[in-house]
Order: C-alpha cells, then sequence, then structure tokens
C-alpha cells in the first residue's frame, strides 16, 4: 500500500509545483518582460494620470462623447445586500445578462435603445453592436459602422463639423489582428481622448 501511495503524493507535490507555482510564475515574468504595458494592465494614461485601459469599456453618457456597447454586468445594492443593481462596465463582476431571445425585459430595453438611437440619427440603420450586450459587459470596442453612426449626434453636442469628426474616426479604426482575427473595431476610450484633443487643440 505505502510503495502504491508514496510515488502518488511524490506526483501529486511534484506537479502542483510545476503547474501551480512554477509555470504560472514564469509566464507572468515573461510577460512582464517582454509585455509590460499589456501585463500591467493596457492602462491609458493621460496627463500623468490614468484614465483607464484599453481592455475594460467605460460608461459614457454625454451627447458630446462617443458610447460604447450596452453592458449587463451589475453590483450589490447598497441598500439590500442579496440584491443587484445595473453597474455598467463593472470589471469585478463580468457578465452577460443571460436573457434570452424570449425575454419581454431584453425585448424592452433593446426597443428602448433603438428609439433612443432612431432619435439620435433618424433615417440611418442602427448597428446591433449598439443595442446588444457583450458576453462579458466590458467590451471597449465598438464596431466602425456604430462608430460612424454616433457623428452627427457628437458633432452637434461638440459644436464640430460632422466631417472633421468622421474623419478622426475613420483615422481610429484598427484591422484585424494578424490580418485575420477578429473584426475591424473602434477603441472608445481612445477616441473620446482624441476627440478631446480635436475640441481643444
Amino acid at each position: 500500500m505505502l510503495t502504491q501511495l508514496r510515488p502518488a503524493l511524490v506526483l501529486m507535490v511534484a506537479l502542483t509545483a510545476i503547474t501551480g507555482l512554477a509555470y504560472p510564475l514564469a509566464v507572468t515574468g515573461i510577460a512582464g518582460a517582454v509585455f509590460p504595458a499589456k501585463a500591467a494592465g493596457s492602462f491609458i494614461e493621460r496627463n500623468g494620470q490614468v484614465v483607464g485601459s484599453s481592455l475594460i469599456g467605460q460608461n459614457f453618457t454625454s451627447a458630446g462623447y462617443f458610447h460604447g456597447r450596452p453592458s449587463a454586468t451589475t453590483a450589490a445594492d447598497p441598500a439590500d445586500a442579496t440584491k443587484t443593481v445595473p453597474a455598467p462596465y463593472n470589471a469585478s463582476n463580468s457578465a452577460g445578462s443571460n436573457l434570452g431571445p424570449t425575454s419581454a425585459a431584453l425585448s424592452e430595453r433593446v426597443k428602448g435603445d433603438l428609439d433612443t438611437l432612431k432619435a439620435e440619427n433618424p433615417g440611418a440603420a442602427v448597428p446591433v453592436d449598439l443595442v446588444t450586450t457583450s458576453g462579458s459587459g466590458l467590451d471597449p470596442d465598438i464596431s466602425p459602422e456604430a462608430a460612424l453612426f454616433q457623428v452627427p449626434r457628437v458633432a452637434k453636442a461638440r459644436s464640430l463639423p460632422e466631417d472633421r469628426v468622421r474623419a478622426l474616426v475613420t483615422s481610429r479604426i484598427e484591422g484585424r489582428t494578424l490580418g485575420v482575427l477578429g473584426e475591424p473595431r473602434v477603441n472608445v476610450l481612445a477616441l473620446n481622448l482624441a476627440l478631446d484633443d480635436l475640441s481643444h487643440p
């Protein structure tokens, strides 16, 4: 019995040390050395202050800023810890809504968002990512179509020519990763920071 138990215990301890300690520490160290900014969270700084991360969206609501995708993340209700309240882009509670296509709450929310967006840009087709949440609730990017859809509202709020704002959006479009992975996208935080620079040279 001991002759069988001892090798099993030694193997368990060895694999725990290798896969649970050595490997994670090695990967973390290599990532920090090769990609220091990305390993530290891909923070974006402005005037020496961290204003966000290029990996986590923010809840922009002002008419003068581009808005990201809707976020279904929640947080504990301060008044009742057994309940939750909406907390868009809550990085400590990344999740989707889990609402299915037959959900009345989902249909109502999407219809409300569609009505708002159609009022902002009458006659234009509403891009799907402006009314659908991502699986994480933290998506920092939107499609180029979603960014261009918002140009009239942002230009009006900022008293800027639409062509100038549209050119800014076009200049911020990122292509597919390595030319094949994902879809073209626009990082909302980076776009809004560039918009601030455009409005206040």
